[in-house]
């Protein structure tokens, strides 16, 4: 199980991370013109930046504190925090009538929330 917990993290993280550097980095414009980033051009630049620094926060405390050492506990609340920002994504996502990343975000959600669940409950971090 805790193999599953730390696989499932490592996943997570990498997508965060991907998605962050993308949303944080690449231009607003270039961001739109892709399929599943039409939300952008209707969102502040400032909003989607913002969004970028949030999954790379997020790549860094599924991962991190658990490896450091350091408030372990941080990576369940991390997941948490991931759950309802692919909340946030599905609705935006279904808005845009755009299907197929309704369903990529709800399989991030249910591993954020394996994680989470796991975590806090069957195999927390030992101190």
């Amino acid at each position: 199980m805790d193999l599953a917990l730390w696989i499932a993290a490592g996943l997570l993280a990498a997508v965060a991370l991907a998605g962050g550097i993308t949303k944080t980095f690449v231009p607003k414009q270039k961001l739109a013109a892709h399929n599943g980033g039409g939300w952008t051009g209707d969102a502040s630049v400032r909003f989607v930046k913002t969004l970028g620094v949030l999954e790379l926060l997020a790549a860094i405390g599924l991962i991190l504190p658990a490896v450091l050492d350091i408030a372990p506990v941080l990576v369940p609340v991390t997941a948490i925090c991931w759950v309802l920002l692919m909340i946030g994504a599905m609705i935006t996502h279904l808005r845009y009538g755009e299907a197929r990343f309704i369903v990529l975000n709800l399989i991030y959600l249910a591993i954020a929330a394996f994680v989470a669940w796991g975590r806090l409950g069957p195999e927390p971090f030992s101190g």
